[in-house]
């Protein structure tokens, strides 16, 4: 037993050193769908400079024209604003921000959309 497991180590440790290393298997594509290849194409950050509007109105930065949003994320400004929401439009075009304070009836926001082109 103690000799099998020395060898296994010695093979893992030789697989690591030649640059074999640690690898995942990845899953074949679901059937009528196609393989991924790993790659991004068109990815490109928009971004709504900040701006005052009033509490809790929502503000959208949309990606260009064929892009889809990955992600994204909003700000609200200054010191003591509080975010109210951060997600996706419902066409997946864009990135909604809203925010809100209790000191005035307006409030910071900025936002940023991470688009690509679907594959």
């Amino acid at each position: 037993m103690r000799k099998n497991r020395v060898l296994s180590v010695a093979a893992l440790a030789l697989a690591v050193v030649a640059g074999g290393g640690w690898t995942a298997q990845a899953e074949p594509a679901p059937e009528g769908k196609p393989a991924g290849h790993g790659k991004i194409h068109g990815y490109e950050v928009v971004h709504l400079p900040n701006e005052e509007v009033p509490n809790f109105e929502r503000r959208t930065v949309w990606c260009p024209k064929g892009k889809k949003v990955l992600g994204g994320g909003a700000e609200a400004q200054p010191e003591g604003a509080e975010l109210a929401g951060s997600f996706p439009t419902r066409n997946h075009r864009g990135w909604v921000g809203a925010g809100q304070q209790d000191d005035t009836d307006t409030v910071g926001i900025s936002v940023y959309a991470i688009c690509a082109y679907p594959s």
